[in-house]
Parts: structure tokens; sequence; C-alpha cells
């Protein structure tokens, strides 16, 4: 990737992120509601509401108090919490840890089920086993993830009670995280009953989240496995001598990576965007249970700033996969 399309991403990425803050801070201040009449105490006269209001600077103009938040967002200042009293910078960046950790585990989950049952489809073309995983595919595709976990809590938490269906790690372990990253960081730490009860704490909703990505990445790895076997190239090989499984494996499954790599980046800033229903269902402490009490509160400062992180994390994911399609498949680079 030369110089100028890193130029050309950086440029998009700012415009997008200037994009959604000026949607964000105009929808959040002409929906109905004002987070000020939601703090006042009983008792409290207009000055004091007047007071208030002047503190988180909503007594001015709409248009100066966006340059205002945009002028300190930039600095990394998204101003303070009006429900929590804290810092928003601090509060996104002490859950975030737990969000991303739980989609990674959730990425990593549908990527090793779809991959397996796309190339498991492909290779059983025509046979009755690829019915049954287009049949499997297109029933998990259909059902919603919070509908999933809603499935797994009244089954492996109520019925069964099999898996914890709240928290993040067992209360009675000690564990002090320096970076937040409970798994990577007791991995590295060598506290093994650290990594095993963060992981069988995330498992169901790791599950939930990646049971219809994991479809949607078999039927599009399927789809592109059989159109890379019919290619001249795949032909080739097949009069060379080529087993069937070698030139599953080695001719047409590098060609049919690019379009499934694609699809699961995008897959993936969508499914961050997800945990926030499977987080509040969980009670698992990332953003998602962070937002929708902010939401609820008309929080604006913590709104602002947390839709600010998933449309930063959203552009990022895209710019890597960009990165990683140009790295797998050279060919790519000379029209960028």
């Amino acid at each position: 990737m030369s110089w100028n399309a890193v130029l050309k991403n950086l440029f998009h990425i700012a415009l997008t992120l200037l994009g959604v803050g000026v949607v964000v801070f105009v929808l959040m201040r002409v929906v109905p509601g004002d987070p000020v009449a939601m703090m006042i105490p009983p008792g409290a006269g207009p000055e004091d509401i007047a007071n208030l209001r002047a503190f988180y600077g909503l007594d001015k103009p709409i248009h100066e108090q966006f340059f205002i938040w945009l002028w300190h967002a930039v600095q990394g200042d998204f101003g303070v919490s009006i429900g929590l009293k804290q810092d928003v910078l601090g509060l996104i960046l002490e859950r975030l840890p737990a969000t991303l950790e739980l989609g990674f585990t959730a990425l990593t989950l549908a990527v090793i089920a779809g991959g397996l049952l796309g190339i498991s489809a492909a290779s059983a073309q025509g046979r009755w086993l690829a019915s049954v995983i287009d049949a499997i595919t297109a029933f998990c595709q259909a059902i919603p993830d919070f509908l999933w976990g809603l499935i797994f809590i009244l089954l492996f938490g109520v019925l069964w009670m099999w898996l914890p269906i709240s928290g993040r790690l067992d209360p009675t372990i000690p564990f002090d995280a320096f970076t937040g990253f409970y798994f990577f960081e007791s991995l590295l730490r060598g506290r093994w009953d650290v990594t095993a009860s963060v992981f069988v704490h995330s498992l169901a909703p790791a599950v939930a989240l990646a049971i219809p990505v994991s479809a949607m990445i078999a039927r599009v790895l399927r789809a592109s496995i059989l159109e890379a076997l019919s290619s001249d190239y795949v032909l080739l090989a097949r009069l060379k001598g080529m087993s069937g499984a070698r030139v599953l494996w080695v001719e047409a499954l590098p060609n049919a990576v690019t379009p499934t790599l694609q699809l699961t980046g995008v897959q993936f800033a969508f499914m961050l965007g997800g945990t926030v229903l499977i987080e509040r269902l969980f009670s698992y402490p990332g953003i998602g249970g962070l937002a929708i009490n902010a939401v609820v509160a008309r929080d604006l400062p913590l709104i602002q700033g947390i839709v600010l992180t998933f449309a930063l994390l959203f552009v990022l994911i895209n710019l890597l996969v960009e990165v990683l399609t140009l790295a797998i498949n050279p060919r790519l680079r000379s029209s960028t």
C-alpha cells in the first residue's frame, strides 16, 4: 500500500468520525427530553437550573456547543459524564477491554465454525451433507444474536446451570489487571485460574454473538470456493493430476479467502456494536451496559464518546481488513 493510499485512508477516517460526531451531537440535542431535568434535586430554583446548564455548556447555541465539544474531543477530552460524574474517556477505556475481549472470542469461534462448515459444504457439493449444512446455516443466520443469548440463559443458566450467565470473572478469584484485558494478561502472568474463569464467563455471550456470523461466513466461503473450483487454473491443476483435496486446499481456498476476509471484517465491526444487547443480557461489564445506561439517563457526553468509540473501531477494522486483503492478494495492489 502506497503512502498516498495511507493518507487517503486517514483522511476518510477523519471525515467519517467528523460526520458521526455531527450526527450524534445534533440528534442528542433535538430529541425530546432535557438531561438537566433528570439531575436537578427537589426544590431547585431557576437559578440552580441555569447554573447547571451553564456548567455543562447547554446554555449556548447548538453550533457553539458543537465546536467547543469538537475542540476538546480532538485533544482527547470528551467531557464529564452527567450521570456518573466521571471522565468520559476514562470510563470508556475502563470498559473497552472487556468488550474487545468478548468480540475477539466471538470472532475466533465464528471463524473456526464458519470456516469448517464452509469448506465441508464446498467439498461435499451435490451430496446430502451439503444440504444439511445449508439448512443449519440458514437456521442459525435467521435467529439474531440477542435471541440466542436468551436461549443460552434459559438452557445453560436456568435449566441445566452448566455455565455462568453474568459477570466477567468469578468474584472469589482475586486479580488486578493492569491493562484491563483479563484473558490475555492472565495468560502472560500464568494465572490459569483467571484464564479459565474469564473464558467460561465469556463463552455463552461469545457463542451467541458468533452463531449468526459463523453461518454467514460459511455461506460466503462455500460460494467463493465453488466459484474458485470452476476457474481455469483449477481445471488446469486437475488435468495435471492433482488430487481433489490438494486442489481444494492449495488452489481454490487461498483465492476464496479474500471475499470471506472482507465479510468477516465488516461483520466483526457490526458484532462489536451487537455486544450492547448481549452485554446487557449477561450483565457483562463492557461498553454495552454503559451505553444503555447512558441513553436511559440522557447522558450526552457519555453517549457521544461511546458512539465515536464504536465509529473509530469500525473504520480501524475496515482499514486492517484492507491491509490484510492486499497482503494476501498482491495483485490488488496495482489498483490502489
